[in-house]
């Protein structure tokens, strides 16, 4: 049994029919298929697209193909009891399409100047990702002025990906820029700010701090929870505090900046500061702050009595 991506592309505009339904991969199995994009997934992440299941294969058409669809495009089957589905991993099929446009070289980015952060256990992409597969890329630096070379051992050129720093280290720092020339034509892509990240990856390394550990009744109190981790790293707060239960008010302010550690190491601060006015009986005893990335969580205690 085959399975196969099968990608129509229409320079046209067209309606869009209605989405229709899965069918039956085949008429003895329940299977289904679905496709991804370089965008996420169908339907909805492109602009214009029709995805139609066929008997033994799903067709995507793309209306009005541009250079920002330039990637890679999978789908995969699934196997579905009445309306429960699960994608099926043995049976997937992909293809990277190079989409070329007038005057665009790279694949389009939503801004003219970026951020990559340099992490010391983990690659670092500047993603210089051309349209055209014959294009030749290059790599350089803003200030000094120099070309960057692509030795295959600390930094390679992926097609799919873009620029790609092995082992990133704090000397890799700087503003960088791709150019591309294909076919007697050159551009030069958005800059790229390289800032390196001194922390490791994990679980938020977190502290917390009350302003005071001992407060008398209708004092003011604040307690800080203080995350330093990676630039790029989003934190979240959760927060459990003595007068919860009893709907006791609170004020929760949540913030976060970066940071310059010295040699030029860029860390990001985040923060949530619980406050009480008026401080109370109820008030006193543990405040516990969660704090939680894509790595895990780290929750850490403090306690305010009443003096």
């Amino acid at each position: 049994m085959h399975f196969f991506l099968a990608v129509q592309l229409l320079k046209r505009l067209s309606p869009l029919p209605p989405h229709l339904p899965p069918t039956h991969f085949s008429p003895s199995t329940p299977f289904y298929s679905s496709v991804l994009s370089e965008k996420g997934p169908l339907p909805g992440a492109l602009g214009l697209h029709v995805v139609k299941q066929h008997e033994r294969y799903s067709q995507l058409t793309l209306v009005n193909s541009t250079a920002a669809d330039t990637g890679e495009f999978s789908c995969w089957g699934q196997l579905c009891t009445g309306y429960v589905c699960r994608r099926d991993e043995a049976k997937t099929g992909s293809t990277y399409i190079f989409f070329t446009e007038k005057g665009e070289l790279f694949v389009p980015s939503p801004s003219h100047f970026d951020v990559v952060y340099l992490n010391p256990d983990r690659q670092a992409v500047v993603p210089c990702r051309v349209t055209v597969l014959s294009a030749k890329v290059t790599l350089h630096r803003e200030f000094p002025a120099k070309e960057i070379p692509a030795n295959g051992t600390d930094i390679v050129y992926d097609l799919k990906r873009g620029f790609v720093y092995l082992q990133p280290h704090s000397g890799h720092q700087g503003v960088v820029y791709c150019k591309a020339e294909a076919g007697g034509k050159s551009q030069i892509s958005v800059k790229y700010q390289l800032l390196y990240a001194q922390v490791p990856s994990g679980p938020p390394s977190t502290t917390i701090l009350a302003s005071a550990n001992k407060v008398k009744g209708g004092d003011d109190v604040s307690v800080l929870c203080t995350v330093l981790g990676e630039p790029d790293v989003e934190v979240e707060f959760k927060w459990t505090y003595p007068g919860q239960k009893d709907e006791r008010p609170v004020t929760i302010q949540n913030s976060w900046r970066l940071i310059h550690r010295g040699l030029g190491h860029t860390t990001r601060i985040s923060q949530s500061v619980l406050s009480i006015e008026d401080f109370e009986t109820i008030d006193a005893g543990y405040y516990i702050c969660t704090a939680q990335n894509l790595q895990g969580q780290t929750t850490v205690a403090t306690t305010v009595e009443s003096s």
